[in-house]
């Protein structure tokens, strides 16, 4: 179910009804985790059964790893705990690509290998689901946390449906507990909440999928080379519709999290206005670069074992990190670029100390900012094919490509890439509640009265948020 449907609201007012009904907290947290299931089985149902067996899973090993002393027993209930989750992640995200691959490997070696027609239907959300009832795992294996007062408690934490599918990933000591006293949110929460709603809607329907997606698919979807400005314009769109798509979700998850009672972190902070990419990852996906850090470049190490073997952490982290955003060589090589540019801003600063202000910090993040977008054109591209083309147009390799858009087109791109940037810029310290605080409430009243008369006479297609694919 999308969060930008007219089913949703109607599912949204359903739950809000009988959320504020004078029910026991036990029977709301039920009510609660049956509208999660629906929420997401009316996608797929049969799926559903993932999220069952997840979620007894590690329960059970959570238990067991809470309660056991032996080292081998608790070794064993971990192992169990990341066989399950990563086996289904693997199975059904990556089953094909390693298929695929596998062909491709023996075809090299002079082998001749078929494998049988498999039609395998990726399951929304399992990289974020996954990655968040694993951490509850291994946050028990290293006596991090205490177990979910209830199987009830756990199974909400797992399928709590405002960022079930898209995030953000939050840790179990962020949410668990809030499962365990009565929420209600109060009229200056649900107001909020609302206002975050409609805000993550806007940002989604009207900047994301009106003003930009069309353009993005126009340069992209193109088979032959574009001209440069083409190229340019078709990504700098695409920069702009995955962070207003994929902000817009969080935000919408916040929003809706917060008019039930229930606080979930922040997943983005103007990364656009970030200075370097250290700074980048630390303002991007939060949710999941936190992750990525604390279960995964840590353990390997980090920067405790010299200056080599960090890098090399480094960019296992970051390979790890495009593959997990999709089953394809151009993710992988996204990932490898975000890693040398960590590697390299590294080995800058050993070298280069820049006091930042305001002038040269501006121009610090609009060079981060570009280089981003040379990322995105690996993201966003379905083949290696498609994205060096796209590349040699951008850097002015190949100059002489058609022409796919009108001058009207890149003028709305250019605008609204450029405000944002701005407004990242000017906001990059700063938060929205911070800022809506220092607002007039007329003004705000204006503001968001004109984000729901857009958002009305936008009728978005009711497009797929982005990353429920991932």
């Amino acid at each position: 179910m999308l969060f930008n449907s007219l089913g949703f609201i109607v599912f949204l007012l359903v739950v809000m009804f009988f959320y504020y009904m004078p029910l026991p907290w036990a029977n709301k947290k039920r009510m609660l985790l049956l509208a999660s299931y629906i929420f997401y089985g009316l996608w797929n149902p049969p799926l559903v059964i993932l999220l069952w067996i997840s979620t007894v899973v590690d329960w059970i090993a959570g238990n067991k790893l809470h309660a056991s002393t032996n080292k081998a027993n608790r070794k064993m209930w971990l192992l169990l705990s990341i066989l399950v989750n990563m086996g289904f992640l693997v199975f059904f995200k990556y089953g094909g690509f390693l298929i695929e691959n596998f062909q491709m490997l023996t075809g090299l070696l002079g082998f001749e290998f078929q494998s049988l027609e498999m039609d395998i239907i990726l399951p929304m959300g399992i990289s974020f689901y996954t990655f968040q009832t694993m951490s509850y795992s291994i946050d028990m294996y290293y006596g991090k946390i205490k177990p979910a007062n209830t199987f009830l408690d756990f199974a909400l934490y797992v399928t709590f449906f405002p960022q079930l599918v898209a995030g953000p990933i939050v840790r179990s000591e962020d949410l668990v507990p809030q499962f365990y006293e009565p929420k209600r949110a109060t009229s200056r929460q649900f107001t909020w909440g609302l206002f975050l709603l409609t805000l993550g809607l806007f940002e989604k329907v009207v900047l994301a999928d009106v003003l930009l997606s069309t353009t993005s698919d126009d340069v992209f979807n193109t088979a032959s080379i574009v001209n440069p400005l083409d190229a340019w314009t078709g990504t700098l769109a695409f920069s702009g519709q995955i962070f207003f798509d994929f902000a817009g979700y969080s935000t919408c998850a916040i929003g809706i999290a917060l008019m039930l009672g229930f606080v979930l972190p922040d997943n983005f902070k103007y990364p656009y206005a970030a200075i370097g990419f250290s700074d980048l990852w630390q303002r991007w996906h939060i949710s999941l670069s936190s992750w990525l850090r604390d279960y995964l470049y840590v353990p390997l190490g980090g920067n405790k074992n010299g200056v080599a073997r960090t890098y090399v952490n480094l960019m296992l982290t970051m390979l790890l990190g495009g593959l997990w955003h999709g089953a394809g060589w151009t993710f992988i090589f996204w990932g490898l670029l975000h890693g040398l540019y960590l590697i390299i801003e590294r080995l800058l600063k050993q070298k280069i100390s820049i006091k930042i202000n305001g002038w040269n910090g501006i121009l610090l993040a609009l060079a981060t900012y570009t280089l981003v977008n040379i990322t995105w054109v690996f993201f966003r591209a379905t083949t290696f094919e498609n994205a060096t083309n796209m590349l040699s147009a951008m850097l002015f390799i190949n100059t002489a490509g058609e022409k796919v858009l009108w001058s009207g087109t890149i003028i709305k791109v250019f605008s609204v890439v450029s405000i944002m940037f701005l407004c990242h810029w000017f906001m990059r310290n700063t938060s929205v509640k911070e800022v809506a605080g220092k607002t007039p409430k007329w003004l705000l009243g204006v503001f968001w009265a004109a984000m729901f008369i857009l958002l009305v006479i936008a009728q978005g297609s009711g497009e797929q948020f982005i990353y429920f694919q991932f």
